[in-house]
C-alpha cells in the first residue's frame, strides 16, 4: 500500500481513463485521477484520503496540474527537471502533498 501512494504521490504510475461513476462527479480533481486508476491499490477510500491530503497542501490550480500527472508521468518529470523558480516551488508543495497522503492514508 505504501509502494502505490508513493507511486501515486509521486505520479510515477500511468493512469488510464475508466468511465466515472456519479459519485465521482463531486470529487477533486485529484480524487477523480485516483479513481480513474486502473492501479490494483486504488479504491474509492484511498482516493478520497489522497484527495484529502490534496486539500491540505494544494491550490485547487496546483491540485488540477499534480492530477494532470496521472495521465502524462512525463509532464511530472518535465516539472521536477524544470530550472523555473515557479515549477521548483511547486514541486515542493507537492511532495510535501505526497508526504501528507502518505502520512494520512496509510494503511488504508
Amino acid at each position: 500500500m505504501k509502494q502505490f501512494l508513493s507511486a501515486s504521490a509521486l505520479a510515477l504510475a500511468v493512469m488510464a481513463p475508466v468511465t466515472l461513476a456519479p459519485v465521482a462527479a463531486m470529487a477533486g480533481p485529484v480524487e477523480t485521477a485516483c479513481n480513474r486508476s486502473e492501479r490494483q491499490g486504488a479504491n474509492r477510500q484511498l482516493c478520497r484520503c489522497i484527495e484529502a491530503a490534496a486539500d491540505r497542501t494544494l491550490t485547487r490550480s496546483e491540485q488540477r496540474r499534480a492530477a494532470r500527472f496521472f495521465a502524462n508521468p512525463d509532464e511530472a518529470q518535465e516539472v521536477r527537471m524544470s530550472p523555473s523558480r515557479g515549477d521548483n516551488e511547486f514541486w515542493a508543495r507537492y511532495r510535501a502533498f505526497g508526504a501528507q497522503a502518505e502520512q494520512m492514508c496509510q494503511g488504508l
